[in-house]
């Protein structure tokens, strides 16, 4: 054999070697770090939109019209704003281990005390109180991948951390819907033992985060020398090379116009996705389903939902394309709004709503990979916590400007195509944004990590 024939065999097994070492350390995080994470998240979002069940009952008893509802459901997003950069930058400087847990133990227990609610003001205050403290995590969680895994596996990951949204609806609709039939035992409501019983796994979960978690991969006994190796020079690569094309201070993320364009692409996002969480129950009760009904049926736009994320967050990770693959959705999830928000039937509206729910899950699924395409270090934590805090808001404007349309005519149905403008706008934002959205991070990096 020549020597050059050698050296080439050499090149050959040493990339295998290297590949079989990208599987294994692959593996080992997302066995380690997926499942325990979707499952902090499945809590934090079902204690967050339970009260949409909750009102099923709740409203009526407290005598909560559709605008004291929609204040209520909204002003949790007021103090998720108000905190969301801060707790981000905290998690930075103590940890993710420290950090999360301490945002698992006390958004749990102010879930519970939801149970205390007796009117408006502490329907308010407590509301409130559960934005302040659940402040940081989903963005904190978001910074927290991009420690482990290379850009080019972002995209699944994030699918497979997300998709417990959709999955927090799909069993936490009808075990709502079941926990509201409770209602007289010990002497509490329906909607109360909704609220503890779906906030106590939090804060035990919550405890064990604080041993479970790893903060960075140098830190991971669960790996090998040579996984570690492999990832931390993988990731120190991508770092240098996301910094010489871009370095940033915090201060600049902070100012960067890419930055508050994508919050507004992400307000947008939002504004459809609590729109139809907060109210889709209501919507679907008013169709003469009783609360077990309601739980059941509400669930079926979220499992579609599930299954199309995860499928188009492969799709965009195969053809390493991330731009289009954000604004499709959001196109279709406008155009599915505004066809709810003009049917009559029962039948028509939920297929329009499940397709809305599926454009809606796709881009979750894709849209946290444009900024950590070009953020990095601390930039990114501030800069990802700012996208997250100020799209967000919309999660008051969305349920709050159907409420007060509700309030107006007597039905959602007109809420829900104005509702959809807010994703038509996000959407175009991404597709015609071009310099604008990050696009030009994000194709380069993603094709210089799989290199």
């Amino acid at each position: 054999m020549s020597q050059t024939a050698r050296a080439d065999a050499a090149r050959r097994a040493d990339s295998a070697a290297k590949s079989d070492i990208e599987t294994s350390t692959i593996r080992a995080i997302s066995w380690r770090l997926i499942p325990f994470l979707a499952l902090a998240y499945f809590l934090a979002y079902l204690d967050r939109v339970n009260l949409g069940f909750a009102a099923l009952t709740m409203n009526a008893e407290l005598n909560f019209s559709p605008i004291i509802f929609a204040w209520g459901a909204g002003i949790f997003f007021i103090g998720y704003f108000i905190f969301e950069v801060p707790s981000n930058i905290a998690l930075e400087k103590f940890g993710a281990s420290r950090w999360i847990a301490r945002i698992m133990v006390s958004w749990g227990i102010i879930s519970a005390l939801m149970a205390l609610v007796s009117g408006v003001w502490s329907f308010y205050a407590l509301r409130f109180a559960l934005g302040v403290a659940e402040a940081g995590f989903f963005p904190g969680i978001i910074l927290y991948l991009t420690y482990w895994y290379p850009a080019e596996y972002r995209a699944r990951f994030l699918a497979a951390f997300a998709i417990a949204v959709p999955v927090s609806t799909v069993i936490g609709a009808p075990l709502s819907g079941m926990l509201l039939g409770l209602d007289g035992l010990l002497g509490l409501k329906g909607w109360q033992w909704l609220f503890i019983i779906e906030g106590i796994p939090s804060v035990v979960l919550g405890v064990v985060t604080w041993f479970y978690l790893t903060d960075k991969p140098s830190q991971a006994t669960w790996l090998s020398a040579e996984q570690k190796a492999w990832l931390i020079g993988k990731l120190e690569g991508e770092r240098a090379a996301k910094e010489s094309a871009n370095k940033m201070s915090l201060r600049q993320a902070l100012s960067s116009p890419k930055v508050l364009v994508l919050s507004l692409v992400y307000f947008g996002f939002v504004g459809a996705l609590y729109g139809m969480q907060f109210w889709l129950p209501q919507i679907v009760k008013a169709f003469g389903f009783t609360n077990a009904q309601t739980g059941f049926v509400t669930a079926i736009p979220y499992l579609f939902g599930s299954i199309a994320m995860v499928l188009w967050a492969q799709h965009s990770d195969h053809t390493r394309e991330r731009v289009w693959h954000v604004g499709l959705p959001l196109l279709l999830t406008a155009a599915a709004l505004g066809v709810s928000g003009v049917m009559t039937d029962p039948t028509l509206t939920m297929i329009a709503l499940t397709v809305a729910a599926i454009g809606v899950f796709c881009t979750f699924a894709l849209f946290w990979t444009l900024p950590t395409a070009w953020l990095s270090g601390t930039a990114a934590a501030g800069g990802i916590a700012l996208i997250n805090s100020i799209g967000n808001l919309a999660g008051f404007g969305g349920p709050y400007l159907i409420g007060w349309i509700k309030e107006l005519t007597g039905s959602t149905s007109t809420g829900l195509l104005v509702l959809a403008v807010l994703p038509l706008v996000a959407g175009l934002l991404v597709l015609f944004g071009k310099h604008d959205t990050g696009a030009e991070f994000a194709r380069p990096v993603i094709r210089q990590a799989a290199e």
